[in-house]
């Protein structure tokens, strides 16, 4: 198990094991939830009052059951994967945020700012036969010209055929704005051209700005963040939205902040996943602040995915980041809402700077082994969620 509190993950997975396709056999035990059973069954959405049920329930089976029903209904048994390079072209960050560890000033002797030559020949370096999907985030550097930017897209295109690029999240955004004195629609729009094709989905953390306040404070604001992705969207750059959680907010923000997505996505239609982010608590201020040294629980993570399937009824996918809950507790997901576990990834630093013990990557053979032997089908999809390869699936027991 890659995480220190190994005893709580495994009990948590064994208790949801044991749940696992049972499902249909059992009573609903929390009477507060027959009315969402009726809705879900008749595909209607839920209220937030509803979503807070959800959350408060004791009755985790039942929690399992209907996010499980919805995640059929959409996709059967198909559970997706892409093969992908995640690549940080700095550590350079000026911003500050209180929950992260990646971040470096310049000068500091962790710190690194690669060329756009460099990132070339790093991308080569890791390059395997089917890459499909190049994923960069990074810190916000304080004097990197806008000109770098729409120039690494460009050269990672030129060099590399076929790649699909998806980069910069609404936060990075919004710093690029600022440098280059450009509306961000206009950044997009640029950025486009060169070959971006996708957005990530950080830098959204939590919307609440009680939140905000504490652990992004000079990171974009939330109606910005939202902004950015409904121009992206309006451009046809599709994207992807994360939540940070586990960390000083409220049951309640947590569901407004998925609220403030489903909004969005009943307007535009733009976003492909939803993907909840387990809070990393090492060598960060925040962790430090709090006095918190433990990891989110499996069961909190479970539930988390499974309201968001529930409540985000226009998301296509919930996705299971098996690099900040274990590819173990991800293979227990797969009946609790979740279609897709992200990708082979090669080399994860931001979630490892804060203390993920995961691998920095994974095969595509140990991803399609972990959805085979989770009872699903795996398939291989690329940044824009093509179907590449539907494999094999293994006979159910």
């Amino acid at each position: 198990m890659p995480f220190r509190n190994r005893g709580a993950k495994m009990a948590a997975m064994n208790a949801a094991a044991s749940l696992s396709r049972a499902w249909q056999y059992a009573p609903v035990r929390d009477p507060r939830l027959l009315p969402i059973v009726e809705k879900v069954e008749a595909g209607e959405r839920l209220t937030f009052e509803e979503g807070m049920v959800l959350y408060h329930t004791p009755d985790y089976n039942t929690l399992m059951r209907l996010a499980n029903r919805v995640r059929e209904r959409k996709h059967g048994d198909k559970t997706y994967f892409v093969h992908s390079l995640r690549l940080e072209f700095t550590n350079i960050c000026y911003v500050g945020c209180t929950f992260c560890a990646f971040a470096a000033k310049k000068g500091e002797a962790r710190a690194w700012d690669y060329s756009v030559e460099e990132v070339v020949d790093k991308v080569r370096e890791k390059w395997e036969p089917g890459l499909t999907e190049l994923h960069m985030s990074s810190g916000h550097h304080p004097t990197r010209p806008w000109s770098y930017y729409p120039e690494l897209v460009r050269a990672l295109n030129e060099n590399f055929p076929g790649i699909q690029v998806k980069a910069f999240t609404a936060a990075e955004i919004e710093h690029l704005s600022k440098i280059s004195k450009k509306p961000t629609l206009e950044v997009l729009r640029e950025l486009k051209e060169a070959g971006l094709v996708a957005l990530p989905g950080g830098g959204a953390e939590i919307f609440a700005e009680r939140v905000r306040k504490q652990i992004a404070k000079n990171k974009v604001k939330a109606e910005k963040w939202l902004q950015i992705h409904r121009e992206a969207h309006s451009l046809g750059i599709r994207t992807n939205a994360t939540m940070l959680y586990g960390h000083i907010e409220t049951l309640e923000e947590r569901l407004d902040h998925m609220d403030r997505l489903r909004r969005l996505q009943d307007e535009t239609g733009g976003f492909f996943s939803f993907i909840p982010l387990a809070f990393q608590p090492d060598a960060n201020a925040l962790a430090f602040n709090l006095g918190k040294t433990e990891f989110t629980t499996g069961l909190d993570d479970l539930r988390n995915l499974a309201v968001a399937r529930l409540y985000l009824d226009n998301f296509d996918h919930i996705k299971g980041y098996w690099v900040m809950i274990s590819s173990d507790l991800v293979q227990v997901s797969l009946d609790w809402g979740v279609s897709d576990i992200d990708g082979t990834i090669i080399e994860e630093h931001i979630a490892h700077a804060a203390g993920a013990t995961s691998p920095l990557g994974l095969s595509r053979q140990k991803l399609v082994q972990l959805i085979q032997t989770a009872r699903r089908v795996p398939v291989e999809r690329d940044a824009l969620y093509n179907e590449l390869r539907v494999y094999e699936a293994s006979p159910r027991a």
